[in-house]
């Protein structure tokens, strides 16, 4: 068992400690996805409160046939699913606030905020199911079977979705490049 299922044990005992510790181990990757799903920091800050509070309430029905972060992910795909549901919203935008960077190379950061807003764009394109599958996929490190489970859905499916927003990332990214090499 992992130090994440421990914990989740724990929790479901009761122990307010264990909760503590889960939350600092998985604070930072569920808020970031959170975030990437509504881009509101203090909304995201109240999902993710929400999140620990139905793990505390919950983690005596984790049936352990997943990993815990995948778990508490399907949880936080629910609750801003629901929260989307609840609003009518149906389109989520991936932008990110603008952060400076102090770094010595002026020229290279420029390029590399250009190429990221590129990403993010291109990013913008995609179905939102894909983009949630990239995400979890490229940014959180999680497998397909995990991805599946927070989605919902069978493996095959975010496989296809994966692969076809891969290839759609691919065509857009690219035609950055032919657009900014000289003929």
């Amino acid at each position: 068992m992992d130090q994440q299922a421990l914990l989740l044990a724990r929790v479901a005992k009761g122990d307010k400690q264990a909760l503590a510790a889960l939350y600092n181990a998985l604070e930072r990757p569920v808020y970031r996805f959170i975030l990437s799903r509504l881009n509101d920091p203090f909304e995201s800050a109240d999902v993710l409160h929400d999140v620990f509070i139905d793990v505390w309430r919950s983690a005596g029905a984790f049936e352990g046939r997943s990993k815990v972060q995948t778990w508490i992910f399907g949880i936080a795909y629910r609750k801003v699913i629901d929260l989307h549901r609840k609003r009518g919203r149906l389109q989520v935008t991936d932008d990110i606030p603008e952060q400076t960077d102090d770094g010595p190379d002026a020229e290279a950061c420029l390029i590399a905020g250009q190429e990221a807003a590129h990403v993010r764009y291109c990013l913008d394109t995609l179905k939102d199911n894909q983009r949630i599958a990239i995400t979890l996929a490229f940014y959180e490190d999680m497998t397909y079977g995990e991805i599946a489970e927070v989605q919902g859905v069978p493996e095959g499916t975010v496989k296809t979705r994966v692969f076809h927003a891969k290839k759609l990332l691919l065509r857009c990214l690219s035609s950055r490049v032919s657009r900014t090499v000289p003929a």
